[in-house]
C-alpha cells in the first residue's frame, strides 16, 4: 500500500467504532483497532494476573490474552451466555482479547458530535476516549490504549 492510500483508509475509518454492551451500557472501540470479532473460546486461566485477565487463547495457533471488561471495570461477573463474544484488538503490537456481552454494530460518529470525558474524576478507571452522542444516546468510547495500558501481565503473555 502506498502512504496516500494508507491516510485515505485511516481516514475512512477515523470515525468508526465497534459498539457493544457491557451491562446494558453501550461503549465503542475505534474501529482501526478491531480485527475481528469472535464466540466464546476455551480459555486457559494463568496464574498471577490481575482479577480481570481472564487467561490466555489459542486462536487459529496463535496464543492471545483475553481480558474481561466487566471485570476491568468492577463490574460484577456474570455467566458467559450465546451473545458473549470476543472482540480482538490489536493495539501497541499486541493483540488481546476482549470479552463483552455483546457486540451491537459499527456505527459513524462524526467528530463534532464527540465531546471528552466528563471531568468527575477517573470515569471508567480513566479508559475513557470520549463521549459519542448519537441520537438522543451517547457512547462510551474507549481509549484502547489506555484499556491496554498497566496490564502488564497481559502484555508479557
Amino acid at each position: 500500500m502506498t502512504t496516500e492510500t494508507i491516510d485515505e483508509l485511516e481516514d475512512s475509518q477515523g470515525n468508526k467504532f465497534l459498539t457493544f454492551l457491557i451491562e446494558g451500557e453501550s461503549y465503542g472501540l475505534d474501529i482501526r483497532y478491531v480485527t475481528e470479532i469472535i464466540g466464546m473460546h476455551a480459555i486457559t486461566r494463568i496464574p498471577d494476573v490481575p482479577a480481570y485477565v481472564c487467561g490466555i487463547i489459542n486462536l487459529r495457533g496463535k496464543v492471545i490474552p483475553v481480558m474481561d471488561v466487566r471485570a476491568r471495570f468492577g463490574m460484577a461477573a456474570r455467566p458467559y451466555d450465546a451473545r458473549t463474544c470476543i472482540v480482538v484488538i490489536h493495539v501497541q503490537d499486541t493483540d488481546i482479547g476482549l470479552v463483552v456481552d455483546t457486540v451491537s454494530e459499527v456505527i459513524d460518529i462524526p467528530a463534532a458530535d464527540i465531546e471528552p470525558p466528563p471531568s468527575i474524576g477517573q470515569v471508567s478507571g480513566g479508559y475513557m476516549r470520549g463521549v459519542g452522542k448519537v441520537g438522543d444516546h451517547v457512547k462510551l468510547l474507549l481509549d484502547a490504549q489506555k484499556l491496554l495500558h498497566g496490564t502488564q501481565a497481559v502484555s508479557a503473555a
